[in-house]
């Protein structure tokens, strides 16, 4: 998809605006001189096929995978039932497909089409527009006042042909705010947008000492930057730890998932209201809208009246996770003078120090083996751009929302592979343009205010040449 949603041209247009009265400038040419977003790059996706050097059964269950990830989901009748009672998305691909499957958000909002799909009759919600990104809606507090933080679906079944009976209410959003910037509305609400899933088998397979031996490194030149950032972690100043065996959690906005089976199952049950086994009860339990056994995902068990056959026997959770696993990071686009000399200027200013250019996997990262490490997971690159920590991003990011040790402004360094392709940026989705996105780094409080100030001291054309290289991602 190369189209630009025409909102991302009013966001140009302010940003030129805001430039010329922080600048001082008194004419219009004057504030054009600044760097512009180039838009998202045409040419081919370069992503949303398998790794490179997958065995044949990899293959397979990576092909099995990508068919389930495709599946539309129905309350009841179909070859996956259990959607709702409440959800966000029919399917996974629906926010997983810009710009092939496994993206994240598409130009043109699929979700509006849900709200009426088979006879519903939901309401779609202020912040749900056609050109605007894919959102889920987070509550900061119950109505007694106490911390919230969950999602809360866009959608129910109830009206639906196949939910016949059921009867209950969407969540209310209003008053409503800014529709493209998610800004302003109902102060209890916070959105957040679908991340890319390229390439995080290979995040998955990064070591833990790796991610810790790179917190550690420089340590002296970040702290000058008040560069502070921590894995998710129990005891701040790691990593985001996971509580469970105390290993690095790394999926997610505030890198609140262990793994990418966790990533698919809670994914699964909260976007979709499909309970599994890893999240085996309904998140809304009103007997009259669940139709089918809990828990809607299960194996399939191989009998001789199923005829069920590897890899037909796993659950969708593992398929899904299956497919991430051995989905290969995006391609970046062939290099150009101005990329060189904005990867290079990206690295000086000092945005390397949180989005880390590369890890490299593990030695011997098993698939469907134990025995016999996979060669297209081991000692593999991992050109991914990012620390994998959780940094304090400021009043003007945060979203009051805490999980693990990843406070109310702290968000995970965004990986930045694929970012040329993508076409809503942070963690609502609150722009289309890229040098908005980053000098919204900067604010009260912010980790990244140092080097915004550095990026904002280049000339134009060094800004822009870093703007080029990240679009060549």
């Amino acid at each position: 998809m190369t189209s630009r949603p025409i909102f991302a041209l009013q966001a140009v247009f302010t940003l030129a605006l805001s430039t010329l009265a922080l600048s001082g400038c008194n004419t219009v040419n004057e504030a054009v001189t600044g760097p512009t977003d180039p838009g998202v790059r045409g040419g081919s996706p370069g992503a949303g096929g398998p790794l490179n050097g997958l065995t044949s059964d990899e293959a397979a269950f990576f092909q099995d995978g990508a068919s389930r990830f495709a599946e539309i989901e129905v309350v009841a009748g179909g070859n996956n039932n259990g959607l709702g009672p409440r959800f966000n998305a029919n399917q996974c691909q629906l926010c997983h497909s810009q710009p092939a499957p496994g993206g994240t958000s598409p130009a043109r909002n699929p979700q509006i089409a849900l709200a009426t799909q088979d006879g519903a009759k939901n309401i779609v919600p202020w912040f749900i527009i056609p050109n605007g990104p894919i959102r889920e809606a987070r509550f900061q507090k119950n109505p007694d006042g106490t911390n919230d933080g969950e999602v809360h679906d866009l959608f129910v079944i109830a009206g639906r042909a196949d939910a016949p009976g059921c009867n209950i209410a969407q969540p209310v959003f209003t008053p409503a705010g800014n529709p493209v910037t998610a800004q302003g509305g109902n102060p209890n609400i916070v959105f957040r947008i679908p991340t890319q899933l390229f390439g995080l088998g290979l995040v998955e397979a990064i070591p833990d000492s790796a991610i810790l031996a790179n917190f550690h490194a420089n340590a002296s030149a970040k702290a000058e930057e008040g560069i502070h950032g921590h894995p998710n972690a129990i005891l701040s100043g790691n990593a985001n730890i996971s509580g469970n065996d105390g290993t690095i959690t790394r999926f997610g906005w505030k890198a609140q998932n262990k793994s990418l089976l966790m990533f698919a199952a809670e994914a699964y049950n909260v976007e979709m209201g499909i309970s599994n086994q890893m999240f085996p009860q309904e998140r809304d339990e009103t007997p009259s809208c669940n139709f089918v056994p809990t828990p809607n995902d299960t194996l399939n068990f191989t009998t001789a009246s199923t005829g069920a056959v590897n890899p037909a026997v796993i659950s969708d959770i593992e398929a899904f996770a299956n497919f991430m696993r051995m989905l290969a990071p995006p391609v970046p686009a062939p290099g150009t003078p101005s990329t060189a000399n904005g990867r290079a200027a990206f690295i000086r200013i000092g945005c390397s120090h949180c989005h880390n250019p590369a890890f490299t996997t593990g030695t011997k990262i098993a698939s469907g083996s134990s025995t016999s490490p996979s060669a297209a997971l081991s000692s593999q690159p991992v050109n991914l751009y990012s620390d994998l920590l959780v940094h304090h991003m400021g009043r003007g990011l945060a979203d009051g929302i805490t999980q693990g040790s990843a406070g109310p402004d702290e968000f995970r360094t965004a990986p930045l592979w694929g970012v040329g392709q993508r076409v809503f940026f942070l963690h609502d989705g609150r722009t289309s343009n890229i040098v908005e996105a980053i000098r919204d780094h900067k604010g009260p409080g912010s980790e990244a205010n140092k080097i915004i100030d550095r990026f904002n001291a280049l000339t134009t054309q060094q800004q822009q040449d870093i703007v080029n290289f990240l679009r060549s991602l």
